[in-house]
């Protein structure tokens, strides 16, 4: 193990987990909001958009991310549509991470009595009052589980990026077991960086987990 060689290269590997960590915290939060509108049009059954959003999650769910990301950077610019690599990176890991937090919040949602609902609507709350004051409070509890255990699996899903020629953390250790053969140091290099990125969030998952059971949600 070349010592030398990881400290030389640790700063690209630090670079490339910043532009990691910052693609994929962006891809989370467009995809928690897209899955939870996605969510409350299959719970609320509006017309022609649950038909739409049905498609969509078949869709997302059955192909996977990098043939997602060719389509979305050799295939629209045949249509005259150019995206950077960045911006594919992050519609991608939208477009596959929205499917995934809808059938998450789904879950939380319908775990909801709809007797709470009717209740509420007899007592004279709006209908935008039950969803934020009573529905989305207790799917989120519910779903908390399953949310954090997709946001660990879009970071991975990053992986994938360096296709669209991204310099992630997949990348620099392509470019490096390449360019030096030093495969050993260079994987060694990206796993420690991914644990660096994921174990934290897989912490903070599990304390998120007990404690909302302790009070009483998600059994």
């Amino acid at each position: 193990m070349d010592t030398e060689f990881i400290v030389e290269y640790i700063p690209h590997y630090v670079e490339a987990a910043k532009l990691t960590f910052r693609i994929g915290l962006i891809g989370i939060v467009l995809s928690l909001i897209v899955g939870l509108v996605i969510a409350f049009i299959q719970y609320f059954k509006i017309p022609v958009l649950k038909q739409i959003a049905s498609a969509y999650i078949e869709l997302s769910r059955n192909t996977p991310l990098l043939v997602q990301l060719f389509f979305l950077y050799f295939g629209l610019p045949k249509a005259g549509i150019c995206i950077s690599s960045e911006g594919c990176a992050i519609i991608g890991l939208c477009f596959l991470g929205g499917s995934y937090m809808a059938e998450a919040f789904r879950s939380g949602i319908e775990s909801v009595e709809k007797g709470q609902e009717e209740s509420a609507l007899a007592l004279g709350f709006k209908k935008r009052q039950v969803v934020g004051y009573i529905i989305l409070p207790q799917a989120l509890s519910v779903s908390i589980p399953a949310l954090c255990a997709n946001m660990i699996f879009l970071i991975k899903e990053t992986s994938v990026f360096s296709v669209v020629a991204l310099a992630d953390l997949m990348y620099v250790a392509k470019d490096l077991i390449g360019l030096y053969y030093k495969t050993d140091e260079a994987l060694l290099m990206l796993v420690v960086s991914y644990l660096i990125i994921l174990l934290p969030i897989s912490i903070v998952a599990a304390v998120l987990e007990r404690r909302l059971r302790y009070a009483g949600f998600g059994n």
